[in-house]
């Protein structure tokens, strides 16, 4: 989930490196959300900040936070939690 707020706007970078990423390992496996923090209550925790926020989830748990547009490290987290 690319955790965004309004006046920052979803990562655009990041929303490509993650398509292409989902259709080299599937579709099944990987989905990819865009979240506006200031509208969603459950992730009030993430708002007033500077940088993307990428959650990962698995099984309906957050079981990783990746802070910044970090591609590397993106994609290491990714194919860990697969």
């Amino acid at each position: 989930v690319d955790a965004f707020q309004a006046w920052c706007g979803p990562c655009k970078t990041v929303v490509d490196l993650f398509r292409k990423m989902r259709n080299e390992v599937g579709r099944d496996l990987l989905h990819f959300a865009l979240a506006e923090v200031d509208s969603i209550d459950a992730l009030e925790e993430y708002r007033g900040k500077c940088e993307p926020v990428f959650l990962f989830y698995a099984g309906g748990q957050l079981v990783a936070v990746v802070r910044g547009a970090n591609a590397p490290l993106l994609q290491k987290t990714i194919l860990e939690q697969l």
